[in-house]
């Protein structure tokens, strides 16, 4: 009886003792718990140190492949900004329902994606309008940005959207996805993105879907993260709305001072004319100036404030940023226009 009381002591202390290590082994790992959940923020903002880009998709929604765009995005853990062709929308409801619940944002890209430059404006108006209507009966909600098709606009066009509310958008960086690029063509045109900037891809390759893990990476060893689209200036910043710009150099000549370079890369081509994307670099006050080459003319542009459509032609800041483009009917004549910069 003694020896089986001693034992039930010792056992009584022994599951004490049990007890106290899992509960101070539980504390340790809640403590661990905490501190981990603690310096995720930071993991995570260093991360975005140099900025946000927009991934910014086309011409869905479409049964054969959103789906499957969605699922990549998921998995890589960004969002991206879709532009859906209103048609499209209105025959895919349940897509443009499961592209909200999937935290994408929704924009316009027009009803049947024509040439809008060739519409009267009331053409215009109802293609934005229709579009609208259809992502909003979609459960997509009410976009707020526009890309117009092919990128061709001018003051009309912008008229038409600025009335539905709808900020017009182009693109910074063309990844030629639509023009057969390959899935490693696309990911080195993303490497090209820098702090504001958006890429053009479409909503139907399956190189374009493949490319969206080395996209991402890519991002994110450059210190730059997938935002939004400001509709209320264009540029790309973070997912909650706010920007996040990169420290500033102080070897960086301050905005409106210093010199500047405008470097031209290719945007779409068509039978008669082509886009032409020009990038300014430092600084956010210039001119440029671009030599047209005989026989062309521009037949529009974006965001800038450009002045002729002959010879020489100057664009200045509209607000939009440091990123423009114009399209240039070529009239036999494909060589790039010559271009300037200069600060002020």
């Amino acid at each position: 009886m003694i020896r089986r009381a001693a034992d039930d002591t010792g056992q009584r202390r022994s599951r004490r003792w049990s007890a106290f290590v899992a509960c101070a082994a539980g504390l340790l790992t809640a403590a661990a718990g905490v501190a981990a959940t603690a310096s995720a923020p930071a993991a995570a903002a260093a991360s975005c140190s140099n900025g946000y880009v927009a991934l910014t998709y086309d011409d869905g929604p479409n049964p054969s492949n959103t789906n499957n765009l969605l699922n990549a995005l998921r998995q890589a853990g960004v969002r991206a900004t879709l532009f859906n062709i209103g048609q499209n929308a209105a025959s895919n409801p349940s897509l443009v329902a499961a592209e909200r619940a999937a935290g994408m944002w929704i924009g316009n890209h027009s009803y049947t994606h024509p040439h809008m430059l060739n519409l009267s404006q009331s053409q215009m108006s109802s293609e934005l309008s229709r579009t609208q209507s259809a992502i909003q009966n979609g459960g997509g909600g009410t976009p707020q940005l526009f890309r117009p098709p092919y990128g061709e606009t001018n003051g009309t066009l912008q008229s038409a959207a600025s009335a539905l509310g709808l900020r017009t958008i182009t693109w910074d960086v063309d990844s030629q996805d639509w023009n057969g690029a390959s899935t490693a063509q696309i990911v080195q045109a993303a490497g090209r993105l820098t702090n504001g900037q958006s890429i053009l891809m479409h909503d139907q390759y399956a190189t374009t879907i493949a490319a969206i893990p080395q996209i991402v990476s890519g991002l994110n060893s450059r210190g730059l993260c997938a935002g939004m689209i400001s509709p209320s200036t264009g540029r790309a910043v973070a997912p909650d709305g706010t920007s996040n710009p990169p420290p500033t150099d102080p070897t960086t000549p301050p905005p409106g001072g210093g010199s500047c370079t405008a470097t031209l890369s290719a945007g779409q081509q068509f039978g008669d004319r082509f886009n032409l994307n020009v990038a300014v670099s430092g600084t956010s006050s210039w001119t440029v100036t671009l030599a047209l080459n005989g026989g062309q003319s521009v037949q529009n542009s974006w965001n800038a404030s450009v002045s002729g459509t002959t010879g020489t032609v100057t664009a200045r800041p509209n607000g939009a940023g440091n990123n423009f483009g114009v399209t240039i009917m070529a009239n036999g004549n494909w060589t790039w226009p010559a271009a300037s910069c200069r600060a002020g």
